[in-house]
């Protein structure tokens, strides 16, 4: 219980918790990106497909 209690005084620790934080914080936001631009090439790729589609069936 005495590390227990010197680990929550600790600046190193409080230091740690912050980075853990950030690092949490840059890959939410990361994962935000990959899933939008994920989703905005998916489009492009169905745009491009149907354009193909219609084009070769002269449509």
């Amino acid at each position: 219980m005495n590390k227990f209690q010197r680990l929550l005084r600790s600046t190193r620790a409080a230091t740690a918790v912050e980075y853990g934080l950030i690092l949490a914080l840059i890959f939410v936001a990361a994962l935000i990106a990959m899933t939008a631009v994920g989703k905005s090439a998916s489009a492009m790729w169905n745009t491009v497909s149907s354009t193909s589609v219609d084009a070769m069936s002269g449509n």
